[in-house]
């Protein structure tokens, strides 16, 4: 039974870009809830949009999610849950996902632009080029340069 995951005061929390299951997003989102759980989360924050995009696309809630996490699960039991409940979707739908996923520009959405352009100032990148991985990555990276 895992007992504890990252602390997220010391360390990143994993890529959306690594896939478990073919899921993106879910390590990141499985790192965080732990971190959560176990009271080490930083300024990370669990059920926000980026995991949404994960429940959204399956049909699941944050709370579920966490319930089962909570249980001490592995990372393949969480995704094999997260596959299983919710909406039913393919392999081939869950790789598209997956890759669109990593295809998400905040450049022009209306919504997200003006924060995603500060975001990138910041880090020194370029907004019309950055995905919103690449720049969560990068954030990271930069948060814990020692």
């Amino acid at each position: 039974m895992i007992k504890e995951g990252k602390d997220l005061t010391q360390e990143a929390p994993r890529s959306p870009k690594e896939r478990i299951l073919g899921f993106a997003v879910i390590a990141r989102t499985i790192d965080k809830c732990r971190a959560k759980l176990w009271g080490n989360i930083g300024e990370y924050h669990f059920d926000c949009p980026l995991d949404n995009m994960l429940f959204g696309f399956k049909g699941i809630k944050g709370d579920d999610f966490k319930d089962f996490v909570q249980e001490g699960r592995t990372d393949e039991e969480i995704a094999h849950w997260v596959k299983e409940n919710g909406e039913s979707r393919t392999d081939a739908e869950i790789k598209a996902w997956s890759d669109a996923s990593l295809e998400t520009y905040y450049v022009n959405d209306p919504e997200k632009s003006e924060w995603f352009r500060g975001e990138c100032e910041r880090l020194g990148l370029d907004p019309e080029t950055t995905t919103l991985f690449d720049m969560l990555d990068v954030d990271d990276a930069q948060a814990f340069a020692k």
